[in-house]
């Protein structure tokens, strides 16, 4: 089977929500030598973002991206023993969280997963995160990296929040951003170090943004869609 079909296999198995299905295309990939980020982020992911646009359109609603959700996840668990494992003696500390008022956080697990498997520390707080706890963690570990996620324009300038704050705190974590409300001139005006397009280019940019020579670090691409209803958050700094 060509690897366009086993891509396309596993995205459509995850709109049909179809485990199963997803497992069997999984398999496909591992033994077809497929990469198994590529097969996240061309077959699995992608099937999400239909999920995305069905649900938008009111085509699918919170049961069927649950179970979407389900598919993916389960053709992620197959491939996550094929990545490749790198070496790191010194490994960087990274913090990765959700911002406040939001809940989306498929594309955050799937950077947590890909940075994990780079070699990074990953230190997940989750989604709904309040600005200081950001602050507390990151200064308590001592993290090179923290990662800030949202896909809602109305808490994207929470962002900003957690920079100033880090920096007021003294706290020199590099700063990483995602989500699809965000353009790259929005992270380089929040004074973000980077903003990666997806999970796979995450990891690009966290390596290079450790690197001794620094190059842009800035990409675009929207994040994937959450399975949860957004909790009401409050508009105070917490």
């Amino acid at each position: 089977m060509e690897k366009s079909d086993i891509l396309n296999n596993l995205a459509q198995a995850v709109i049909d929500m179809d485990i199963a299905r997803v497992s069997k295309a999984a398999a496909e990939a591992i033994s077809s030598h497929i990469d198994p980020y590529e097969a996240i982020t061309d077959g699995l992911a992608k099937g999400m973002d239909k999920v995305s646009e069905l649900f938008e359109h009111e085509e699918y609603f919170v049961p069927e991206i649950l179970l979407c959700a389900d598919a993916m996840y389960a053709g992620i668990e197959m491939l996550k023993p094929h990545f490749p494992k790198e070496a790191a003696p010194n490994k960087k500390k990274a913090v990765i969280g959700v911002v406040k008022g939001d809940t989306h956080d498929i594309g955050k697990n799937l950077v947590k997963i890909m940075l994990d498997n780079a070699g990074f520390e990953m230190h997940d707080l989750g989604r709904n995160v309040p600005y200081a706890k950001f602050i507390d963690i990151a200064g308590g570990l001592n993290a090179d990296l923290v990662c800030l996620s949202t896909l809602m324009t109305t808490t994207m300038d929470g962002m900003q929040v957690i920079i100033e704050d880090m920096k007021k705190a003294g706290i020199p974590s590099r700063i990483m951003i995602g989500g699809g409300p965000i353009s790259p001139a929005f992270a380089k005006n929040i004074g973000a170090d980077g903003y990666a397009k997806n999970a796979a280019e995450a990891v690009k940019v966290a390596k290079g943004l450790f690197q001794t020579i620094q190059v842009p670090l800035i990409f675009k691409t929207p994040e994937f869609v959450s399975v949860r209803k957004m909790k009401e958050g409050c508009n105070e700094r917490c």
